[in-house]
């Protein structure tokens, strides 16, 4: 049983728990408000859920500006083509310490000015010849940087006990070389595909999820709603959290973000355990909503109990689990 789910608040509790501020939250240090299950059927209200289609107030940069900016990422060669090319080869240019066990590296692409040329929602595969295996290590990685910026991919990894790949990267050193393919098509995204977005993710489940994130609201023809549930063994765990909170407090209207931890410590302010069946049900919308998409990402446990597993890469099984029960259907669900 879920015992508590957390919504830091903007402004006074109002309507019920499936809504959001519709004004900007005063400062990100806002105090914490703890909303249980058992009070919210008891009609606890909470926020207009995530606005109205009414005109946001998000301000979006000039379109001149975007124009400009469109026009020279077109323009820009690319280093993963996709198709027949095979391979290619990045140096690794720094290592960014990011917590007890993850890492962040930037690989240096073949020319200063060219895109990685992923696209949304796409991969690339790292492939690395372990002394310890016949095989190449071959694993995919959603970069964390965004798809236009020009010179380097960076990843964010973390470091798995007899994961092979991982356990390679956070023993190299600047300098080293590492094989890359790509882009690795997943979701096709295009502005206001879907009115209203959910992402169930998990550890390192995340970074595709960020990778939508980062496209959607960098868009400013984009006006998708997106809520996000991220579940994590400790706080310590919790990655992209800092990124994540700044785009929320930038549009408060249309994204919201749900943590819950199997261990928090005792000044946590939001949610305990797994993610339960509980608390879905208040957080995305009703299955009978119109045009909606739930995305889930995470360790194989998390997707047995959430929406069943992927039969392969280009074959996304049957849905069962939570999201089954709660009647959403196959075509409304997709696993990366």
């Amino acid at each position: 049983m879920f015992a508590r789910s957390v919504i830091r608040s903007a402004g006074p509790l109002r309507q019920n728990f499936r809504s959001y501020a519709t004004e900007a939250p005063k400062s990100s240090s806002s105090t914490p408000l703890i909303v249980g299950v058992a009070a919210v059927g008891a009609g606890i209200a909470g926020y207009t859920f995530l606005g109205s289609n009414k005109a946001s107030a998000d301000a979006p940069p000039k379109p001149s500006e975007d124009a400009t900016h469109a026009a020279e990422t077109t323009s820009a060669a690319k280093a993963f083509r996709g198709g027949d090319q095979g391979f290619v080869d990045l140096k690794l240019a720094e290592i960014i310490p990011y917590n007890h066990n993850t890492k962040r590296f930037k690989f240096e692409l073949p020319g200063k000015d060219q895109v990685s040329g992923l696209t949304v929602a796409s991969a690339v595969i790292t492939k690395y010849q372990s002394p310890k295996h016949e095989k190449p290590v071959i694993r995919p990685y959603t970069p964390i940087n965004e798809e236009d910026e020009r010179g380097y991919v960076e990843l964010l990894v973390k470091s798995y006990p007899n994961g092979p790949m991982s356990e390679h990267l956070h023993s190299m050193a600047p300098g080293q070389m590492l094989s890359f393919k790509g882009p690795i098509p997943k979701y096709s995204w295009a502005a206001n595909k879907h009115e209203h977005i959910t992402l169930i993710a998990g550890g390192t489940g995340i970074t595709p999820m960020y990778q939508l994130i980062r496209a959607i609201f960098k868009n400013p023809e984009d006006k998708t709603k997106v809520s996000l549930i991220f579940g994590n063994l400790t706080e310590k765990d919790i990655l992209l959290k800092e990124e994540l909170e700044k785009i929320e407090n930038e549009f408060p209207q249309r994204f919201r973000a749900f943590y819950t931890v199997d261990t928090p410590p005792e000044s946590w302010p939001y949610g305990k355990g797994h993610i339960t069946k509980e608390l879905l049900k208040e957080v995305i919308p009703d299955p009978k909503s119109n045009n909606i998409k739930v995305f889930v990402c995470g360790p194989p446990g998390m997707y047995k109990a959430i929406s069943g597993p992927k039969v392969s890469p280009t074959d996304q099984g049957d849905l069962s689990g939570i999201l089954k029960e709660l009647g959403y259907t196959k075509e409304q669900v997709y696993k990366f």
